[in-house]
């Protein structure tokens, strides 16, 4: 090999050893976050910035809330795509929202590139509990029963049109055959409030949210919202024990602007999911009954889409829109 090959290999091989620590040599990361600040999805996020300082080098966390998360996922879509930008894409911003919002900023299924899957938290079927105990309500199929003896004599409780809680109860009403009354709040903690002073029947909430009540006797928990039993709520079995195939659980993950170039995404997927595997991570997860999910880009790509078809035809069904 002459000089000048010998040269041009040496400059590759440090080029392509340089690589995986840009970031950390150069400008820090900023993680947009769509929501307020000390939320479940805002703390995780926060979680793994620490993780991934070794790696990635600094990692900002900036909270962009407003219009259901449609204002920070924008500002991630029209980000530039070097990768010094990304964002926290969730199940509102990219798959609920296209279908609630009449017009929205960014297309959810072509201005972004997946990086994983961050977790999941199950939702939880609750009812008060002392209206279960009057109605001698305590399993899923006691509720259908007993909904299909009275019609229109249930209600359940939601944080507002087109909320997770609104669908998942609009999704239940469908697949168990029966009606009962939507009554929407101006938020979740004004709909918990409502179910446990027994103003109304049941709720769909999201199970870290639930779980204090639950623990405390206020709420009966009659089923959760996982294909699968949830380690976080022992004894109590799936709707889809008594509904086949009926999922609907919250999710949230990391995204980047579309055209970022794929080894940036592969290196941003790589360090945050080696974040996720670890059991600190685990730990701090599960105080907040969140389930790490680490996946490839290709795997969290295939669930938002699979999602946002399964919302379409939810949202339309509700007739829920926000203009």
């Amino acid at each position: 090999m002459n000089c000048k090959k010998l040269f041009l290999t040496v400059l590759t091989l440090t080029a392509c050893l340089a690589a995986p620590l840009a970031h950390s040599q150069g400008k820090p990361i900023r993680l947009i976050v769509p929501y307020a600040a000390g939320g479940p999805l805002d703390i995780t996020a926060r979680a793994l910035a620490e993780r991934v300082k070794e790696t990635l080098g600094t990692v900002i966390i900036e909270n962009r809330p407003g219009a259901g998360g449609n204002i920070g996922a924008d500002a991630v879509a029209k980000a530039a795509p070097d990768g010094l930008t990304i964002g926290i894409a969730a199940t509102a911003t990219h798959a609920v929202n296209p279908w609630l919002y009449s017009k929205m900023p960014y297309n959810a299924a072509t201005d972004f590139a997946p990086i994983t899957q961050m977790v999941r938290v199950p939702n939880v079927l609750v009812m008060n509990a002392e209206t279960a105990q009057r109605l001698k309500i305590n399993s899923v199929q006691e509720l259908i029963a007993y909904a299909k003896a009275n019609p229109a004599k249930l209600n359940y409780a939601s944080g507002g049109n087109g909320s997770a809680g609104h669908l998942a109860g609009e999704m239940f009403k469908r697949d168990a055959g029966i009606f009962a009354v939507h009554i929407p709040y101006n938020g979740g903690a004004p709909a918990q409030l409502a179910l446990l002073s027994g103003q109304v029947d049941f709720n769909f909430d999201n199970l870290a949210t639930a779980a204090p009540n639950i623990r405390s006797g206020k709420l009966k928990a009659l089923a959760v919202t996982t294909l699968a039993p949830s380690g976080a709520l022992p004894g109590v079995p799936p709707v889809a024990d008594t509904l086949k195939g009926f999922a609907i659980d919250t999710w949230w993950g990391l995204v980047a602007p579309a055209a970022t170039p794929k080894d940036v995404l592969m290196r941003l997927n790589h360090a945050f999911v080696a974040a996720l595997e670890a059991p600190v991570t685990k730990t701090r997860f599960a105080a907040l009954l969140a389930e790490p999910v680490p996946s490839t880009p290709e795997e969290f790509g295939a669930l938002m889409n699979s999602e946002r078809a399964k919302y379409e035809k939810l949202v339309k069904a509700s007739g829920a829109r926000v203009d």
